[in-house]
């Protein structure tokens, strides 16, 4: 029998690389847990190895302790400069962004200052820290932080760098609490549904719609994020997601097929809008009604439904697995 390909399932070429390079990660990632807890990259210590093991993961714990020590939102603080008349849907969201962040930093901190005391002998070594050291040294995020994190597949470098970028956008805000930045990183985001609702809330409130009968519409626009000077007149400019299983043509504006080997295109800023459900707009023709998903494990993780012009017909990209993702872990 002639080898199956990606092609005869309606998918794109580059749906194999993708699959062989999951394969790979999960290969690797298994081998990494058969090695013993003691064993070090360089293996050439002989009987210092375990204490190898030990310097990293200290030489990792000093260095996230530098970075986020002094890194929280004094959410009184930025309560207090809002005035009362001008607290809307999205100072709302920003607000508990920002409770969320704490609550994160301060489980990584206190789970840190512990893990420094164990080494040092004033602590008795626990299940939960030697869980701690063990990903750590294999960089991985830690249990207890995921639970309190936002949704990512990503290993703890590339997290803890996201990390800071979604704290950056919230220091961003603060400086000026009452209005929103000209373009949100909604990738950047916890809870990205409540800032889509706070979209159609808003929406809601000056049109006086009922907020049931409203949906987020998607125009994307031609333009990058450095070329927005100010914020959207209607709805709010968000940024942040790629497309997977297709790519976007900026010059067309429509969704087009995907370039070999390029796995994911980084979509335009969008103008996400509130708009009234009709049957119309559910229906258009020319429209894919592409899931948009918080990482590349896909399932739980949706978000919401954007809608994507498209020459073709719909069903081809259906059938393609064609998405769009927040957070990509090899960008």
């Amino acid at each position: 029998l002639p080898q199956e390909t990606p092609i005869a399932f309606g998918l794109h070429p580059n749906a194999e690389i993708g699959f062989r390079t999951t394969q790979c990660n999960t290969m690797f990632g298994t081998l990494m847990d058969l090695q013993p807890r003691d064993a070090t990259a360089d293996g050439a210590e002989g009987g210092g190895a375990g204490q190898s093991m030990m310097n990293r993961v200290e030489g990792v714990v000093q260095n996230i302790t530098d970075e986020l020590r002094e890194v929280r939102f004094d959410l009184e603080d930025i309560n207090s400069r809002i005035p009362e008349e001008e607290k809307g849907p999205y100072q709302y969201v920003f607000l508990q962004e920002c409770e969320y962040m704490n609550m994160l930093l301060t489980e990584m901190m206190r789970s840190l200052a512990e893990l420094d005391l164990g080494f040092k002998g004033e602590l008795t070594m626990s299940d939960q820290m030697e869980n701690l050291i063990a990903a750590l040294f294999f960089d991985r995020v830690p249990e207890s932080w995921a639970k309190l994190a936002f949704p990512s597949m990503r290993p703890l470098g590339s997290w803890l760098l996201n990390l800071q970028e979604r704290i950056r956008q919230l220091q961003e805000w603060t400086m000026e609490p009452t209005n929103i930045p000209r373009v949100v990183w909604i990738s950047r985001l916890f809870n990205p549904q409540s800032f889509l609702t706070a979209i159609k809330q808003v929406t809601a409130q000056k049109y006086t719609l009922e907020l049931n009968k409203l949906m987020i519409q998607t125009d994307v626009t031609k333009r990058t994020l450095e070329e927005i000077d100010a914020p959207a007149r209607e709805g709010a400019y968000v940024y942040g997601l790629y497309l997977e299983g297709a790519r976007w043509e900026v010059s067309s504006n429509q969704i087009e097929d995907s370039k070999p080997k390029e796995m994911f295109s980084t979509m335009p800023v969008i103008n996400c809008k509130a708009q009234t459900i009709t049957p119309e707009n559910k229906d258009e023709k020319n429209l894919f009604l592409c899931p948009v998903y918080k990482t590349q494990r896909r399932g739980q993780t949706y978000v919401f439904t954007a809608q994507l012009r498209t020459k073709t017909s719909a069903s081809k990209w259906i059938l393609a697995g064609v998405a769009l993702v927040m957070d990509v872990t090899s960008l």
